[in-house]
């Protein structure tokens, strides 16, 4: 057998292969706007809660939703849209969720109302959760195996950046343009991707699709959807003992493992679940999980570090995160080859404990701190990941046969959306609980009826603070001192659950994965926990 095939035996045909990295820039600019989108309203909460005309008078429960409504429509329907994608086209499904996001994002920066405002952002989930799956497939069909963790390094950093990116590009929208416009800006990046797509895209499917499996699909739906409506509603009551909480949580996992017994025993499933036997594969996808717990869930609360106790605008917050943007930028490309050179295990070991490092040195920081240390920690933040995700991408695309490619992605996108919604919701709440135990005793200047709103978070206690005029000042101190102590304790939470995520690795991932031999049809797959 010879080691380099002529091009009548590629896998991929030639007129793909060479265009296969300017097809990856048109999928990364698709997976910029879906990512950035999960970040961007993060920074215009304030503005979008003031009265009409300037914002929407939403309260504060109306604005969790207007968030969560994305995550819960995105991450519910995650995996079924990349079966879908395997099954009808990859391509076509690409373009048909560019274009539901376009319009959910048109309509959003119309809202008349919060209500308006929740409905059409759950509109923009539907459509993100049938583009993040498919860029990562189209991009695993026109990439020959050798080059695909070059080529999944770049796409996991596009995901590192994007997460930065949605704050800084709000921040600058706002100091310009009405709230509106965070959402209006997507429809020309929309077009831009579309004709980018049907002009350099191939369209690939799963030759073997068969039949539709549409219990599975309801059942894979109904279970996540429940699943991840009792996570965000535990987040957003401080309360995860709430029987509204217990009820859904319990009833989505109930439904998920009727969705396993019912795939285990069709004839045509979804996902074959034996894939999860292979504790290679399923300690990559728990990792991918425990990171983004992790990492969106200090997403969330450095904003209110810099914001509310520090000072800073949106904007300014959102410059302040480039670093971890930069780590995702330099690095995410390159851990290839610290992977070439020390192996999957080792190097994702390595990330996560540096990761758990940087989460836990939130517990030091103060209103005085040097704003260089948390740059510094920003940094390193995006370095650890960097040398996470590329490695488990890797590992989790390859494991399964290129025609699969759609369903290993939804997997690994729907861990990483369940636990990026589970991080801002656990730690979240963590966050609350604490907060609430370190301001109760200092609101007695509040009138009694307004003490329990006022301690939900740093910004109704400032929010109080204001009303009370000059009486209200002797709150401002206790309110970064209640938020600096629950900061630190959700930072240690963080950094307990990255650890986990070292241990779990460290155990399970292999030192090396197998190759694929020349000139067959598909992975070796399976066996990698044998290595």
């Amino acid at each position: 057998m010879t080691t380099s095939a002529p091009p009548a035996d590629r896998r991929v045909p030639e007129a793909v292969h060479r265009r296969r990295w300017a097809i990856l820039g048109a999928l990364m600019l698709s997976l910029l706007i879906v990512v950035i989108d999960n970040s961007i309203l993060n920074v215009v909460i304030k503005t979008i809660s003031t009265p009409p005309p300037t914002g929407l008078g939403a309260t504060q429960g109306e604005l969790e939703w207007a968030i969560n409504s994305y995550t819960l429509v995105f991450a519910g329907l995650l995996f079924t849209a990349g079966v879908l994608g395997d099954r009808l086209g990859r391509k076509k499904t690409l373009l048909a969720g560019l274009a539901v996001f376009g319009l959910g994002s048109a309509l959003a920066a119309e809202s008349g109302s919060p209500v308006q405002l929740i409905a059409f952002r759950a509109l923009m989930g539907l459509g993100a959760a049938f583009v993040m799956p498919a860029t990562l497939a189209v991009l695993m069909n026109v990439f020959e195996r050798e080059e695909q963790p070059r080529a999944i390094g770049i796409w996991a950093g596009g995901v590192g950046i994007a997460i930065v990116i949605g704050p800084i590009t709000g921040g600058i929208l706002l100091d310009r343009f009405w709230w509106g416009s965070v959402f209006l800006i997507n429809v020309p990046i929309v077009l831009l991707a579309l004709a980018l797509m049907i002009w350099l895209v191939p369209d690939s499917c799963d030759p073997n699709r068969g039949r539709l499996d549409p219990i599975g699909v309801v059942l894979s739906v109904l279970g996540l959807v429940l699943l991840v409506y009792g996570i965000i509603k535990g987040g957003q009551l401080a309360d995860f003992t709430d029987a509204t909480v217990l009820g859904a949580i319990a009833a989505g996992l109930a439904v998920l493992v009727a969705f396993v017994v019912y795939e285990k025993r069709s004839d045509h499933p979804s996902i074959d679940v034996t894939y999860f036997k292979n504790k290679v594969f399923s300690a990559a996808i728990a990792a991918t999980a425990l990171v983004f717990f992790a990492l969106m869930g200090v997403t969330f609360f450095s904003v209110f570090y810099t914001q509310s106790v520090r000072g800073y605008s949106p904007l300014q917050t959102g410059v302040l995160m480039l670093p971890l943007a930069a780590a995702q930028l330099l690095f995410a490309p390159r851990a290839r080859l610290v992977v070439d050179r020390f192996g999957h295990r080792a190097t994702c070991t390595a990330g996560l404990l540096l990761l758990a490092t940087m989460l836990a040195s939130f517990a030091i920081l103060d209103t005085d701190t040097p704003i260089w240390l948390l740059e510094v920690i920003f940094f390193l933040m995006g370095a650890g990941t960097a040398h996470i995700m590329t490695p488990t991408s890797v590992v989790i695309m390859q494991a399964l046969p290129r025609e699969k490619a759609g369903s290993a992605s939804a997997l690994g996108n729907t861990f990483r959306q369940v636990g990026g919604a589970l991080g801002i919701a656990v730690l979240g709440s963590v966050l609350s609980t604490a907060y609430r135990g370190g301001i109760e005793e200092k609101l007695t200047v509040v009138p009694a009826g307004q003490r329990h709103t006022a301690g939900e978070s740093i910004e109704a206690t400032l929010g109080a603070a204001a009303r009370l005029g000059p009486q209200g000042e002797t709150l401002v101190g206790p309110a970064h001192e209640a938020f600096l102590h629950a900061m630190h304790t959700t930072a240690l939470c963080g950094a307990v659950v990255a650890i986990v995520g070292a241990v779990l690795v460290a155990v399970f991932l292999p030192g090396r994965l197998p190759t694929e031999r020349e000139g067959t049809g598909e992975a070796e797959l399976m066996t990698a926990a044998e290595h």
